[in-house]
């Protein structure tokens, strides 16, 4: 069929990756977990009832008050950037106001490097297990995935990845998330990284380090991302999403001076104007000197659900299963011991416990078939008493699946797990 002929019947002809394109599995999820019934362990989303909403409230009215400009078009502030500097040296990265560049969240940085590094067809590198979100950004280029395995205690396979790139592989760059992995949980020990640092270098692969989740730790010992190891082959992407309010979507990118120029020409294209009354709002507040206490806030409610969680499925899920213990981040990934279809139990879930999770393969970036039996559980967004209660729900019914599936030996695990 010809565009001509299309357009003469009014009908709408798409490019070519937008006919391939599909809604993400998180957001079929956000559908179906926000019933008002539905007990959500599935979506990233931070507590509400842990915004600063008081202080972001002062901080708004500050602003609107003293400033004639807040809602007026203008450039980047300035001084925001230096408050990110501030804020980057606490996780043991130096950098300059001029390697700093302001976005409407992390999305969105993603989304400008992705259109400055990568060409149409070219190469990547991400793990199997990726971040969908990540996915949607390079599906219109149809890029090559190189798809590496990961450790769910010890993060990225550098192994593997040194094989990819001996064996002759260019990758336009390396997707990671170091800390608090999405969906795996996992953060990559200090050893991977130098490693991969250094591999990267080598080989002339930029890094995107995506660490929406790094300030949210709970670990003894933290580690520096990335970029503090190196301040050329790496470009890290932060956000203020998950550690003061999704809506005001304020993120950055600190990235080499060169590259600052070109992300303003690429992202005037997109939406010529970042949201500079959130970044005035996000300025105020951090102003204040409060954002320290409030992540103190975060890591000791957040840390205690993870244990909450943890302990709720050494009680109720089957012996064989495993799952990751974050040190960061919000989310913990389960394998079941045994072959389970997770789409049936993903809807057995939600309609007959009214329980939601993220099946596994909502993440697989490799190739061929996804066949384990996993989920990715959250554990910010409820309350001690509902995660318990949550993971109660899955292994029941996992437990009944499995009785339907013939899997006794499974069933009767679950049954003496409580």
């Amino acid at each position: 069929m010809s565009r001509n002929s299309a357009l003469s019947r009014g009908e709408v002809v798409y490019a070519e990756w937008a006919r391939r394109i599909k809604r993400s599995a998180l957001q079929e999820m956000l559908s179906i977990a926000s019933g008002p019934d539905i007990l959500s362990l599935a979506l990233g989303l931070p507590a509400p009832e842990l915004f600063p909403t008081a202080a972001l409230l002062d901080a708004a009215s500050r602003v609107l008050s003293t400033d004639r400009n807040s809602l007026q078009y203008s450039p980047p502030g300035r001084s925001l950037k230096t408050r990110i500097v501030e804020l980057m040296a606490t996780r043991g990265v130096e950098c300059s106001e001029n390697q700093v560049f302001l976005t409407c969240g992390a999305q969105q940085g993603m989304n400008l490097l992705t259109r400055l590094l990568l060409d149409p067809h070219g190469q990547l590198v991400t793990e199997e297990m990726s971040y969908p979100g990540f996915l949607q950004v390079v599906e219109p280029y149809q890029p090559e995935i190189l798809a590496v395995p990961t450790d769910i205690r010890t993060g990225m396979d550098i192994d593997f990845l040194e094989d990819v790139l001996d064996s002759g592989a260019r990758p336009a760059f390396i997707y990671s998330v170091t800390d608090g992995h999405n969906p795996l949980g996992v953060s990559l020990s200090p050893e991977k990284r130098k490693r991969l640092v250094d591999i990267a270098r080598y080989h002339n692969a930029p890094i995107i380090e995506d660490d929406a989740y790094g300030f949210l730790n709970y670990g003894p010992s933290l580690h520096p991302p990335l970029r503090s190891l190196d301040d050329e082959m790496v470009y890290y992407v932060g956000s203020f999403s998950k550690i003061l309010a999704p809506s005001l979507r304020v993120g950055w990118i600190v990235a080499p001076e060169a590259m600052v120029s070109r992300l303003s020409i690429v992202k005037e294209a997109s939406d010529i104007d970042t949201s500079t009354f959130a970044q005035r709002v996000v300025l105020a507040y951090l102003e204040t000197g409060a954002l320290p206490g409030h992540l103190e806030l975060l890591r000791r409610e957040y840390g205690g659900r993870r244990d909450a969680m943890i302990a709720a499925l050494e009680k109720y899920f089957p012996e064989d299963a495993r799952w990751s213990t974050p040190d960061s981040g919000v989310f913990v990934w389960v394998e079941l011991g045994v072959s389970v279809d997770m789409p049936s139990l993903l809807r057995a879930a939600v309609e007959d416990e009214k329980v939601a999770f993220i099946p596994g393969h909502a993440f697989y970036a490799g190739k061929g078939r996804f066949e384990k039996a996993c989920m990715r559980l959250n554990y910010s967004n409820r309350g001690v008493d509902a995660i318990e209660e949550g993971v109660k729900r899955l292994g029941r019914v996992i437990g009944n699946l499995a009785v339907s599936s013939g899997c006794e030996e499974f069933a009767c695990q679950l049954a003496g797990s409580g």
